[in-house]
């Protein structure tokens, strides 16, 4: 009998009805990279293909119990962290993943499609800011989610580059922050990788695809925890979970009447 047939990855997140976000979401990409997935429920989205109408938290000491449980039980190779639904959930989960410093911490705590999900709740964003950061080892959030988060520590009427505001960042003990979406005057967007010395690797990709698409920061998120579940280092993984971002989107499923969905299940040969 073979033990421990693949790495295994511990993913925080909400249930998602769709499959489009979340844990189920998450499960799909890393079985697609040859990981499996453990899964600790945060919330259960109330939601169809075009939106999400509201999340219900679970109970932050349910949290605690069902991921202590895991721990204990499994050796787990990397941990992502994706929406909480409020403070008591982000202190808890901070504190279960500080137990685990060795493990890579896949921080992508923020998802545009979550009404109010915490990119304008200044409580939320501090407290991520404080515990959860400085111990991700790759933070991943769009230029418009920095630009909010960045309200943490800078005057909201000022302004900086995306550059200085991701070094603020890295400064606090985040190992990698992943700006995704910036956006250029020639129409092509890039996906900025920071570490403590600045820009570590741009990917340039053409918003030429249909959409709107729902899931597709939490797929690529997905998929760089996955790669470094398998031991590869950051700027080894995400050239590779940007391809697979970008084969999931071309060849996206609409499942009903609303936003596209990324088809985790397709794979380049």
């Amino acid at each position: 009998m073979q033990n421990q047939p693949s790495p295994l990855i511990l993913t925080f997140g909400p249930a998602d009805p769709v499959g489009a976000l979340g844990v189920q979401s998450d499960v799909a990409v890393f079985a697609m990279h040859g990981c499996h997935g453990l899964s600790v429920v945060t919330g259960l989205l109330v939601a169809d293909s075009a939106r999400v109408d509201d999340i219900q938290p679970v109970d932050s000491t349910s949290v605690v119990e069902q991921a202590r449980m895991l721990l204990e039980d499994m050796p787990i190779s990397a941990i992502k962290v994706g929406t909480m639904a409020n403070l008591e959930q982000i202190a808890a989960i901070a504190e279960i993943v500080s137990d685990y410093a060795d493990v890579p911490l896949v921080l992508d705590p923020f998802t545009s499609a979550l009404p109010d999900c915490g990119t304008r709740d200044d409580d939320v964003l501090t407290l991520i800011h404080q515990l959860l950061v400085p111990q991700a080892s790759v933070l991943v959030l769009s230029q418009n989610e920095l630009a909010r988060f960045a309200d943490c520590w800078r005057d909201p009427a000022s302004e900086a580059t995306v550059a200085e505001d991701a070094a603020e960042l890295t400064a606090s003990g985040c190992g990698h922050v992943l700006v995704t979406g910036i956006g250029g005057g020639d129409g092509i967007r890039c996906n900025h990788l920071y570490d403590g010395d600045g820009l570590a690797l741009s990917l340039d990709w053409a918003p030429r695809l249909a959409g709107p698409f729902v899931g597709a920061g939490c797929t690529l998120s997905a998929a760089l925890a996955a790669g470094l579940a398998r031991g590869a280092g950051v700027l080894d993984v995400l050239p590779h979970a940007h391809d697979y971002l970008d084969g999931a989107l071309a060849h996206a499923r609409r499942f009903g009447m609303g936003r596209l969905v990324p088809n985790k299940l397709f794979k380049r040969p």
